[in-house]
């Protein structure tokens, strides 16, 4: 009885102390961490976060997924965490070329939309002023003409390779010329009153489903 004792007891402090020399061995993935942080830094400084937005988006949640696992003290899977992010790092900067390509020609398409707003627009004001609407003229033509400076700006950004600003502004540009197209055309009456009655004109109602009949009674 007293050897089966001794045997267990034996057995206990040799599995504490495994378990002591594992948790004393465990540290922290620092060097993993860093290494992920740097990939990061690298990829943002190639413009990984503006091209290759879904990527780089990725392995930052990745890093911050390690750091949590740092301090939840679980520095396995903190460890695979920041290497799998240095991967996601490297894959966003690998997508930044395409990215830009694919950028690149949506910012062509919006040039050319945005240049025929203009000249509609032009075409408006004018056609608006020979109707001897009330037409805020100097207020116009200050607008188109800053307009027209500001979007000779954006192409040159956009032919020296600054994409994504160029792509905002155009974006941003062809909302205000919008809305300055569609407050021109609510000057013309005819205009006013096309939409009055399209706003008055109820939505049309789907027909109702026919309803089955009812079944006759059973005969009895």
């Amino acid at each position: 009885m007293l050897k089966r004792c001794s045997c267990y007891a034996f057995f206990f402090v040799i599995t504490a102390f495994s378990l002591m020399l594992v948790t004393g061995c465990a540290k922290p993935p620092t060097e993993e961490i860093a290494a992920a942080e740097k990939a990061i830094e690298e990829a943002k400084a190639k413009e990984a976060n503006l091209y290759a937005e879904s990527a780089f988006k990725s392995a930052e949640e990745s890093l911050k997924k390690a750091k949590d696992m740092v301090a939840a003290k679980t520095y396995k899977e903190a460890k695979q965490a920041a290497l799998d992010t240095a991967t996601l790092a490297q894959q966003a900067v690998s997508g930044i070329e395409a990215g830009k390509a694919k950028m690149k020609e949506e910012a062509e398409k919006s040039v050319l939309e945005v240049q025929k707003l203009l000249d509609d627009l032009k075409v408006d004001v004018a056609a608006a002023i020979k109707k001897k609407l009330p037409v805020p003229k100097e207020e116009v033509q200050a607008a188109i003409g800053k307009w027209e400076v500001d979007f000779t700006a954006t192409k040159e950004k956009l032919q020296g390779g600054k994409i994504h600003e160029a792509l905002n502004e155009l974006k941003a540009m062809m909302d205000a010329v919008k809305a300055k197209k569609d407050q021109i055309a609510q000057l013309d009456p005819a205009a006013q009153a096309a939409a009055a009655a399209q706003a008055a004109t109820p939505a049309p109602t789907k027909p109702a489903a026919p309803v089955p009949p009812k079944p006759a009674p059973a005969k009895r």
